[in-house]
């Protein structure tokens, strides 16, 4: 019996060594990436970094933070930001968010609340420590800009997972339930109050290319720059319009689109009205377009549902038959 409580105790021992080391390890690390921010000309400041969770986990606090990019105008304040990591399983991270933080841009200040938002990352073994996998839970998120407008959405859920057959891609998925638009959005798009002022469901299920892993270099250092975005399953569910789409676009190095997806739009005519008062088509060119698109309907089965491909090529976008204009660039953030 002396001897199992003498192994007892050095082997507690050893394990608070190892949670000790592990804890300053993870506390230090926090704290040289913050450091290295400032020295790269952000404004950081935070009130207390400590943590805690002996003796299965590493639960760390960054109190009152508030970090603030000059060059670019963003910006991120929370009264506290929490990481949690299980000791025996270092490479796996479960992040907290507050139930109310305030994002700010060059032009406005935005209050972020929500009942609940956390996610989590998975990383791989190995110096670099490449994402494997992630997720993020939002639930009853509000945005509410000093500029004057609110958005708000139910539910929201976003995953990433490194693909198993393709080097260099992530599958990744995202679904938002009940997204209340901004009443100026809504009074652009749907001048007449025909549709609801919530979009039921939006959800796409994706695979994206990126020409680097995501991993500590990433952040350290240049973002990776998205090569290809394949769309398995593109859906937007707003009142009488129901959207699906899928396809494949490749982006060159200038960020520049090339290919299509092929779109279905239940109630098209409702769509292209939306897409009128948005200025995607001009006004004295939608009765001819209208006319196309009939034709184009009448073509498929059924008069009320259009499928149309929206095509890529040499930096411009069209509709089926009608010219949008230039295709939006993408480049690394």
């Amino acid at each position: 019996m002396r001897r199992l409580m003498v192994l007892v105790l050095v082997a507690a021992s050893l394990w608070g060594g190892y949670w000790f080391v592990g804890s300053t390890a993870v506390e230090r690390g926090l704290a040289t990436w913050l450091a290295q921010q400032q020295s790269r000309g952000w404004d950081v400041s935070y009130s207390d970094l400590s943590t805690g969770g002996f003796p299965n986990r590493f639960d760390t606090t960054l109190t009152d933070v508030d970090m603030t990019d000059p060059v670019s105008g963003l910006g991120w304040r929370a009264p506290f930001f929490q990481i949690f990591t299980l000791s025996y399983k270092p490479t796996h991270i479960i992040a907290v968010w507050p139930n109310e933080q305030t994002l700010i841009t060059p032009s406005e200040s935005i209050a972020v609340t929500s009942d609940d938002m956390r996610g989590s990352a998975v990383f791989k073994a190995g110096p670099s420590l490449a994402l494997d996998h992630s997720s993020v839970v939002v639930k009853n998120l509000a945005l509410t800009s000093d500029a004057g407008w609110e958005l708000g959405i139910a539910d929201a859920r976003f995953a990433t997972r490194l693909t198993a057959t393709r080097k260099g891609f992530h599958d990744v998925a995202l679904e938002s339930l009940s997204l209340a638009l901004p009443d100026h959005v809504l009074a652009l798009l749907d001048p007449d109050s025909t549709l609801s002022p919530v979009i039921e469901r939006l959800k796409i299920d994706s695979s994206l290319g990126f020409d680097a892993p995501w991993d500590r270099f990433a952040l350290e250092g240049k973002r990776p720059a998205l090569t290809e975005i394949g769309v398995n399953r593109f859906n937007l569910t707003w009142g009488m319009i129901d959207i699906g789409a899928q396809g494949v676009l490749t982006v060159d190095s200038a960020g520049i689109l090339t290919g299509k997806l092929d779109v279905s739009a239940k109630n098209w005519r409702k769509l292209l009205e939306v897409a009128v008062a948005a200025g995607l088509i001009p006004r004295e060119t939608a009765p001819t377009v209208v006319n196309a698109m009939t034709i184009l309907a009448s073509m498929s089965g059924d008069p009320d549902v259009l499928d149309v491909p929206l095509a890529f090529q040499n930096g411009m976008v069209s509709f089926g038959p009608i010219p949008l204009g230039p295709a939006p660039r993408l480049t690394p953030f």
